[in-house]
């Protein structure tokens, strides 16, 4: 039996909106692979959120003026309008209600009663003048594995974590003149070094999975003893830690409960009966956990939160993290502090969604850090894809009504060709936005030059390519299939392989205005 596919974007802070950054990392993958996966008949399940949590969401109050509920009641509206406005489709979307911190607590308090945290001194920076300890968000320095400015917590640089206390040359983000001292806390820990062979015996079986970058970190972290994880902080802001007043969850020991609460709601929501939290993760449940994430998130999602899904139960362990890397605008790190940035939602006012959604797959973050510029966006997107399909389409149209047209064997077989290159570019575990636009790249440039054999192999081939590019050009689709099956299914006879085609006008696209 072949259970469902559960996806999951990691839930941003909610801090304020999303920008084109976060846009192009997991989110638009995540909507492209789920649409592909359901047009080829698969049950997936699609989840994400805002971690209201996070450390973040208190210094950025801070900087606006805000109290931080009220940020992330705000941010948490903006990123599903802003997620709805570029056809971004989740069936979970999670914050910081009470079913959700319930069963975080209950999580780690079953952890401990398994024997599973153990409660341990641990150094954090300590603010005398105010009695504050400060994690994450709250004091930045230099990362004691690659050197780079960073915040505790995670480094956005080598994806390693860096305990506060293990920061070198630490300071308050708030107040950088602030004396600091360090201070040991006994918190709960999970002592990852009990969990290192097993996890490292699981990415040794599933390495072709991992992208390079996720592949060395998690190289690098399994190749010496794992250092114990902190699952509790001694700060007010978070979920309260059960049995231990005046600590918290440490945010990025929720994913293990998370990412089950998430799917169970994304289940619920498309009307599947779950009895519990964790009813999918269960081995009978047979489902397929793929995480389409950040690469500074490898660490909270594929070593703590699976060595914390060994220590919880019998579950099967997930193999699938597909990571990217930063995408930038203008070749700078987007600054919500320094006003360096592209709203997603202001964009998606302005310029047509599928534009925005094919220019993000072309320069798909995946591998390598890319860029955002909008005279690229405005050249590329109208060279590339909308002059090309406007004189295809215009093709297409001097065929309406002549139908219906033969279609050739030769005609039949590059229709199956195209299918098979977007398969390639749309199955796990070799997924990639990028060579997808590729190949609606190069397939529109050749029909573009109208060497098709015969009337009715063009217009079959044309229609075959729009239901291959409907997981991208959402909108275009939507109008020229006029709810017909997007994608041809496993079974190629149902679409790629007909004999005769009935042309339909089809619609333009508009180009970005300058």
């Amino acid at each position: 039996m072949t259970g469902p596919v559960i996806v999951i974007s990691p839930a941003p802070t909610a801090n304020g909106d999303l920008h084109l950054g976060h846009i192009a990392g997991p989110f638009l993958a995540a909507d492209v692979y789920t649409r592909y996966a359901r047009a080829t008949g698969r049950e997936v399940l699609f989840g994400t959120g805002v971690q209201d949590t996070s450390s973040y969401v208190v210094t950025t109050a801070h900087r606006i003026g805000a109290t931080p509920q009220a940020l992330v009641e705000r941010s948490a509206k903006e990123v599903e309008a802003t997620l709805t406005a570029l056809g971004i489709a989740v069936d979970a979307f999670t914050g910081w209600e009470e079913r959700f911190t319930s069963f975080v607590a209950r999580v780690v308090a079953e952890l401990r009663a398994k024997g599973a945290l153990r409660l341990r001194p641990m150094p954090f920076p300590y603010v005398s003048n105010t009695g504050e300890y400060l994690v994450d968000g709250h004091v930045a320095g230099n990362c004691p594995v690659c050197l780079a400015d960073s915040c505790a917590g995670l480094c956005e640089s080598c994806g390693h974590p860096v305990t506060p206390g293990e920061l070198l040359d630490p300071r308050s983000t708030r107040d950088p003149a602030q004396r600091l001292e360090i201070r040991d806390v006994e918190v709960l820990v999970l002592p990852l070094e009990r969990y290192r062979d097993r996890l490292r015996a699981h990415f040794t079986d599933g390495a072709a999975a991992l992208r390079p970058h996720a592949a060395q970190v998690i190289d690098e972290l399994l190749a010496g003893p794992l250092l114990d994880f902190p699952v509790t902080y001694p700060v007010s802001w978070g979920i309260p830690a059960p049995g231990l007043p005046g600590q918290v969850v440490n945010p990025n020991a929720e994913p293990l409960a998370w990412t089950m609460y998430c799917s169970m709601l994304a289940a619920e929501k498309r009307g599947l009966e779950t009895e519990a939290e964790d009813a999918l993760w269960r081995l009978e449940a047979a489902a397929q956990v793929v995480y389409f994430l950040g690469i500074d998130n490898i660490y909270p999602f594929g070593i703590s939160g699976l060595a914390m899904l060994l220590a919880y139960g019998e579950y099967a362990l997930p193999k699938l993290f597909l990571t990217n890397e930063f995408y930038e605008l203008r070749h700078e790190k987007f600054s919500t502090s320094r006003g360096h940035l592209v709203w997603g939602r202001d964009l998606a006012e302005t310029v047509p969604r599928d534009l925005i959604r094919f220019h993000l797959a072309a320069g798909s973050p995946e591998l390598q850090r890319t860029s955002f510029d909008h005279d690229e966006f405005v050249a590329l997107t109208r060279t590339r894809l909308v002059e090309p399909w406007n004189r295809v389409a215009a093709e297409v149209d001097a065929w309406v009504w002549r139908g219906p047209l033969p279609v050739s064997d030769r005609g039949r077989a590059d229709a199956v060709r195209i299918v098979e290159r977007f398969r390639g570019a749309y199955e796990l575990p070799r997924f990639s936005l990028h060579r997808a636009a590729e190949a609606l790249t190069q397939q529109l440039a050749r029909l573009d030059r109208a060497t098709i054999g015969s009337g009715g192999d063009f217009c079959h081939q044309v229609d075959v390519l729009l239901r291959c590019a409907a997981p991208i050009l959402i909108d275009l689709a939507a109008e020229g299939l006029r709810g017909a099956d997007m994608l041809p299914h496993s079974d190629l006879r149902t679409v790629a392989q007909r004999t005769t085609i009935e042309p339909v006008r089809l619609p333009r696209l508009q180009p970005v205005r300058t």
